[in-house]
């Protein structure tokens, strides 16, 4: 009997968006232009209760390793300490998705934001990347290389060398104009691909093409109350939010905008303009990489995956912890490629519709993404899935898609073991039987996920919250005094989960050195 045909590896990309809240693009609530991830959304799934680590670093580390973040030595940013689960560079006894897929025959390439170790010994290249070219960083201008902190120094590099951004440069196009040339590089090799796109966009500052911000000047000038209202409505109308869900109360730190000066209120009608040209550069991008796979042959055998690392970002451009001259250019238009600004608490609150808080808090204003997955034959069309999923799961994923086992050990380094589930049921319209419960910590921030119940509470008030995520995604009708018994189940869940995985407190945590 003649042998059957082996099943060919199918390509997988991930692609990541930086501090983008879950109403930001158009298949999730925006009138932001993303035809490109609409489209996938549409021929592909969407997964609505998905989650990351409310972080930028944590969500790399986590997303990149199958673990929870401090399993793989990212529990915080990128400060170096002497606790083995905050040490802020990926540790030996995590393997990447590259090095996994390296070892079964595929080429691994990545282009972006790292924000995972900044020592040249903890770069790409060295965890399992053939080719590399992006920012080590956790932000910088899109159009220059600009530290922006005092005594910083910013490194870009393509393939492990020093990278000087020239005329025309935007960080953006640059990312994808790499991984475009090594898809195309690798051709010859006959070997399937893995490649990670971890955009910048749309990480402050706020920096966009004059074309693209065209597109979206005045478009803004309703003012944040009636935007976020307006998104909220569209959600449900697609939905993603059943009717039960309410929109959060506008954020106290957010003024009513009829408060504002005609003159405050064109300034953050620039902000907004700005960061939705750059989400529509981005979802420009994509459609030049989908174009790429085309032309390459290889857009039939291609899972593509998309998701934001944390929630919208209320983070300001102020303080002694930024270089007086980016003080200086925080104060320009967001229009003026020279400014360093960022969209600050209202911005965020638009972005996170109809959600609460923000990135760092873990609430899901901070953790709750927009997912996407598409791959012609292979990711069943046209769904909209609401089971909770996690980044900790693209690991166990793209082995499974790929046919290559989770290691045991790596470079004689034992491994541990991942905490992810496939969802190549999920992709295949298969039941799945998803996480018993997810967890969530950062800076003192804590969480839980169990069915429909959600135990949350913010760092240093420490007061534990329980949300019924069934008809209160939104976290505003605290249930804890009502169901103690609950409370105590998930807390001990909580705590058991956090012993597990070297979670310390917050408070006991040493500064450390870098950032």
């Amino acid at each position: 009997m003649p042998a059957r045909p082996q099943p060919k590896q199918p390509n997988v990309i991930i692609i990541l968006a930086d501090d983008m809240g879950y109403a930001d693009i158009g298949c999730f609530g925006s009138t932001t232009q993303t035809p490109n991830l609409d489209a996938m959304a549409r021929e592909g799934l969407k997964m609505t209760q998905f989650y990351n680590a409310s972080r930028c670093c944590p969500s790399r580390a986590s997303l990149l390793t199958g673990l929870y973040q401090h399993q793989a030595g990212v529990g915080d940013m990128m400060n170096t300490r002497p606790q083995p689960a905050y040490q802020g560079y990926l540790n030996n006894n995590c393997v990447t998705i590259a090095e996994a897929l390296k070892g079964g025959g595929y080429n691994t390439f990545m282009g972006g934001k790292w924000h995972v170790g900044q020592a040249p010994e903890h770069w790409p290249t060295q965890r399992g990347f053939d080719h590399y070219f992006g920012l080590i960083d956790g932000a910088n201008s899109y159009f220059e290389n600009r530290p922006y902190r005092p005594n910083q120094k910013l490194t870009i590099t393509l393939d492990g060398k020093p990278y000087t951004p020239g005329p025309g440069y935007y960080s953006t196009d640059a990312y994808t104009d790499y991984a475009i040339k090594f898809l195309k590089d690798s051709k010859p090799s006959g070997k399937p691909f893995f490649l990670y796109m971890a955009y910048q966009a749309p990480h402050w500052p706020l920096h966009a093409l004059p074309e693209d911000i065209a597109k979206y000047k005045g478009k803004y000038m309703a003012g944040w109350d009636k935007l976020r209202e307006e998104r909220f409505q569209r959600l449900k109308q697609l939905g993603i939010l059943n009717a039960s869900t309410r929109l959060s109360p506008r954020d106290s730190n957010v003024p009513a905008w009829e408060t504002l000066s005609q003159e405050e209120k064109e300034q953050w009608d620039t902000k907004m303009a700005v960061y939705a040209a750059m989400i529509d550069r981005m979802d420009q991008n994509i459609g030049r990489l989908r174009q790429t796979l085309r032309e390459l042959g290889q857009d039939q055998n291609t899972v593509i995956m998309f998701l934001s690392d944390n929630g919208g970002s209320n983070e300001s451009i102020k303080g002694p912890g930024f270089r007086p001259e980016i003080l200086e250019a925080s104060r320009k238009p967001a229009s003026d490629p020279t400014s360093f600004t960022s969209y600050e608490f209202s911005g965020a609150s638009v972005s996170n519709s109809p959600f609460r808080l923000f990135k760092h808090w873990e609430y899901e204003g901070g953790t709750a993404t927009p997912f996407i997955a598409y791959g012609p034959g292979i990711v069943q069309p046209g769904r909209s899935v609401a089971q909770p999923g996690h980044l900790v799961d693209l690991m166990a994923t793209c082995l499974e898609l790929a046919g290559v086992p989770y290691p045991k050990t790596f470079k004689n380094n034992p491994i541990t073991p991942t905490e992810g589930i496939s969802l190549v049921p999920v992709l295949k319209g298969k039941s799945w039987a998803g996480h018993e419960a997810l967890f969530f910590e950062h800076e003192g921030n804590r969480a839980v996920r169990q069915g429909k119940w959600k135990l949350v509470s913010d760092f240093p008030a420490n007061k534990w919250q329980l949300y019924d995520t069934d008809v209160d995604r939104s976290e505003l009708n605290d249930l804890s005094a009502q169901n103690p018994q609950k409370v105590q189940e998930l807390t001990a869940l909580y705590d058991k989960w956090a012993a597990r995985v070297g979670v310390i407190p917050f408070g006991q945590l040493a500064k450390g050195k870098g950032e």
